[in-house]
């Protein structure tokens, strides 16, 4: 009689995996979920560890450079949320923990490619999982859609109130028109002063001291 445990671990594998391997360069296509929506994210590096591949616990980290800053990522083979997985480049190493990659930078972090058999072991992925995917896709796309159909509607609307609010205030007079009385009334300070001094006569002069 086989243990349940190993029935139910059977049940969670996977019918077809991809054959992952320390120093490979990977794509891989994740479910994540935000705000209660859910996108997928795809990170790409280099796999710098597997374990347990025979198992249903099968998992290796990805690591990958970022901003100058590296970053890593531990993925489980047999994970609903994995969507898919392709390795785009097969590396010759001799370890399975690549634990000396932390510690190297540019050219130096660089591994040998070596050539496979891309269409065999390149893309493996769930057909429900790739269903999903799309599904997901087109629901960002449709969401994206809506948000600028919205922002364009507001932004209409509020040109429409600028030009309304111009309508009302707007001059019914020329500038030269509108600037008429002000220069009359400049006009009319200026000739005060001249008409005081002839309302008062020529000025008497001083008599000088003996």
């Amino acid at each position: 009689m086989e243990n349940p445990i190993q029935l139910i671990e059977q049940g969670l594998k996977r019918k077809s995996t991809v054959d992952v391997r320390s120093g490979d360069t990977v794509r891989v296509h994740q479910k994540v979920l935000e705000a209660g929506k859910t996108r997928v994210q795809v990170f790409e590096g280099t796999v710098i560890r597997t374990k347990r591949m025979a198992s249903s616990t099968a998992n290796f980290t990805v690591r990958r450079i970022a901003s100058g800053v590296g970053v890593e990522k531990t993925y489980l083979l047999h994970s609903p949320s994995v969507t898919k997985i392709e390795v785009t480049k097969r590396s010759k190493v001799r370890r399975n923990y690549l634990s000396y990659m932390r510690g190297l930078r540019g050219k130096g972090a660089r591994l040998t490619g070596v050539k496979f058999d891309r269409e065999a072991v390149g893309t493996i992925e769930d057909e429900a999982a790739t269903t999903e995917e799309t599904k997901i896709k087109e629901e960002q796309a449709k969401a994206h859609k809506e948000a600028e159909a919205a922002k364009a509607e507001e932004e209409a609307k509020r040109e429409a109130k600028v030009k309304e609010l111009l309508s009302k205030h707007e001059p019914t007079s020329t500038p030269e028109e509108s600037l008429e009385p002000l220069k009359a009334e400049a006009d009319k300070i200026e000739e005060q002063p001249k008409e005081k001094a002839a309302a008062q006569g020529p000025a008497e002069p001083q008599n000088k001291e003996k």
